[in-house]
């Protein structure tokens, strides 16, 4: 990765006393240490802000904390959720952070930056039950491909990311169970095991190649993209009756709730989706328990047996 590939986002700056050159470095450092899928969200969300200074004359290195204030809330006024403008002044002040410890600027006018309350609760549309069985039927009468697919996000709730930079070649055999060696958020590489239909879905998509994606685009070219993954998931519910928006990302959501209403426990399930903070899984276990378990129905039952 080049300094030109990195910072070829930085909008070209109007204020002649800008030093773009300067910013242009700072960026690159700044997204260097990430993967790519996080690089792309960090480049979106400083592009923005960097527009921001742009349109109002700042320079990036002199601003102070009311003007990153006020920028998360033109982007409430734009109608960004709230987790969206959170995750945008969260980047920004990490690129701060990065500058003040390069000796770049004196000090992080966003060390202490108010961000919008976020509701921790999960609201990523999921599948219940009977959905995600009847999604995962569907996905058997397709191709290998788009069984695959399915399979590697229903049932093993692989992150998209995950599932499409797996290849061949980390398939393996480890104490009877079928496995994929796989490169987690932040760059941790662990082996999953296999589901026999989820290992039976890959041998039918692999065929007899030994090498390469196991997810490969419909010409066999190249490696399955984002967008394309994304088409087939939605296809997929469609033809399967489910009228629900989904993503992927809700095939991950559905399978973290399955396993907690299958009992699994919530230390087994934070391991299965690589939740670095437990708190994150709880998110689902909320979500699952705020109805299943509400007071209300304990409590009408209580009373049912009052003396009238």
């Amino acid at each position: 990765m080049t300094t030109t590939e990195t910072t070829s986002f930085v909008p070209a700056i109007v204020s002649p006393d800008f030093d773009s050159f300067t910013v242009r470095q700072a960026v690159a450092g700044f997204l260097a240490g990430y993967g790519d899928t996080t690089r792309q969200a960090y480049s979106l969300d400083l592009r923005q802000w960097l527009r921001w200074c742009d349109e109002h004359e700042l320079r990036v290195f002199e601003v102070r904390r009311a003007h990153i204030e006020l920028f998360g809330r033109s982007l409430e006024q734009d109608g960004k959720a709230p987790a969206t403008v959170a995750r945008r002044l969260s980047t920004v002040s990490g690129f701060y952070r990065y500058c003040f410890e390069e000796e770049l600027i004196s000090r992080s006018p966003a060390a202490h930056v108010r961000r919008p309350r976020v509701d921790y609760e999960s609201r990523v549309s999921g599948l219940d039950r009977n959905e995600l069985g009847m999604f995962l039927v569907q996905a058997g009468l397709c191709a290998g491909r788009d069984h695959a697919l399915a399979c590697l996000l229903a049932l093993n709730g692989l992150r998209i990311s995950e599932a499409l930079n797996a290849d061949i070649e980390h398939l393996g055999l480890e104490r009877g169970h079928r496995t994929l060696v796989i490169t987690r958020k932040g760059g941790k590489i662990v082996t999953i095991p296999l589901a026999p239909r989820t290992a039976r879905a890959i041998d039918l998509c692999i065929g007899e190649r030994e090498a390469g994606p196991i997810l490969l685009n419909h010409d066999g070219t190249r490696r399955l993209d984002r967008h394309a993954a994304t088409r087939i998931v939605k296809r997929l519910a469609k033809t399967g009756g489910i009228d629900k928006n989904i993503s992927p990302h809700s095939l991950r959501h559905s399978f973290i709730t399955a396993a907690l209403d299958a009992g699994v426990a919530l230390r087994d399930v934070q391991e299965a989706a690589s939740h670095a903070d437990p708190r994150t899984t709880m998110r689902y276990d909320r979500a699952r328990q705020s109805l299943d378990r509400h007071a209300t129905y304990i409590v009408a039952t209580y009373l049912a047996g009052a003396s009238r």
